[in-house]
């Protein structure tokens, strides 16, 4: 499809059908290297939220992607006024964009969502009659996730993680996919830290939270998405944003390898003096060095991470900046500060 030519029929058109809810809905996608897949995911949110909701926006927030999608988000937004958007000056991480976009939301509820069809657009009515029931938060959890097993084992581990945290429900599945009302954005939007990780923040403002159980879908295209590094920071962040159990992790280390080392020099003196025996040899004692010097300085890597970030909080380190909007009223902000 030519991205300078298309009309209104080409990327869905609202119906004059009566929509089965009287809600109406903001729909919050950061968006990067999708520029192949943005007028399929487009249409199928026209065609499923014209027919669903009295009223809804869909707020792409472009990452600072490096390829053509911002043109295209134009375009959209040309032929439909649903279509808002936000472009950030550089490349600010998944949640970093979510705040972007949470920041302008209108509407009283707000779904979350990818921009690579892996979640199905189809399954925001079973989202919303959820949180009608009167939730703060539902999440959309997948009975199988088809993406790696490395993913897959990372994304257990933070769920498992989370759960000592910020006290996630056990059975809950952490996942981009989600619905919440609006006094959550809110509140979300108005952390002021340079780290955000929109699901802790979920979990430290409310225990009204459940699922359902929908379908993961396959990527619709191979745009990239997180590495294995880009995981591990997430990870990181995580942890150290929202609890100090790295710096109870290594003291604990500390104290067990003080112990060990205690119990073991005991051994050594009971052993000459009883035994008469003169223990020779220093592999085991530089051993025992090593290992307590590497604990000592992962202790110290530790603090002076949470120094570094404290001192970033402080000099006001943004989380995004935003370099272009598209129908995005400033006034209607949640949160001024940032």
């Amino acid at each position: 499809m030519n991205i300078t030519s298309f009309n209104l029929r080409d990327i869905g058109e609202k119906s004059n059908t009566v929509p089965e809810s009287k809600a109406s809905l903001s729909v919050v996608i950061p968006v990067y290297n999708s520029e192949g897949i943005i007028l399929d995911l487009h249409k199928k949110l026209t065609n499923e939220l014209s027919l669903l909701v009295k009223n809804y926006e869909l707020i792409f927030v472009n990452d600072s992607s490096p390829d053509n999608i911002w043109t295209k988000i134009q375009l959209l937004a040309k032929a439909d006024p649903h279509v808002k958007a936000i472009s950030l000056r550089r490349n600010f991480g998944y949640d970093s964009a979510l705040m972007a976009g949470l920041n302008y939301v209108s509407y009283p509820y707000v779904v979350i969502m990818d921009d690579d069809l892996q979640h199905n657009p189809e399954d925001i009515p079973q989202l919303l009659s959820e949180i009608e029931k009167g939730y703060d938060v539902v999440y959309g959890n997948f009975p199988l996730k088809k993406q790696s097993f490395v993913k897959n084992l990372g994304s257990w581990f933070v769920g498992k993680l989370a759960q000592f945290i910020v006290n996630k429900p056990a059975r809950l599945q952490i996942t981009s996919y989600k619905i919440f009302r609006k006094e959550i954005a809110k509140g979300i939007s108005q952390y002021g830290g340079p780290y955000p990780y929109i699901d802790g923040l979920i979990f430290q403002m409310t225990s009204s939270i459940h699922h359902v159980m929908i379908n993961h879908h396959e990527r619709a295209q191979n745009k990239g998405g997180h590495g294995i590094l880009k995981s591990m920071g997430i990870l990181f962040n995580f942890c150290t944003t929202f609890s100090i159990l790295p710096l109870r992790i290594a003291v604990f280390l500390g104290l067990v390898i003080s112990l060990g080392a205690g119990v073991f020099s005991i051994g050594l003196v009971i052993v000459k003096l009883w035994l008469g025996i003169d223990m020779e040899g220093w592999t085991s004692i530089i051993l025992a060095i090593t290992i307590s010097g590497g604990i000592q300085l992962i202790g110290l890597g530790l603090l002076g991470e949470y120094v570094g970030r404290t001192y970033m909080n402080i000099n006001r380190q943004p989380q995004y900046v935003i370099k272009e909007t598209i129908s995005i009223d400033s006034a209607q902000q949640l949160n001024e500060i940032r």
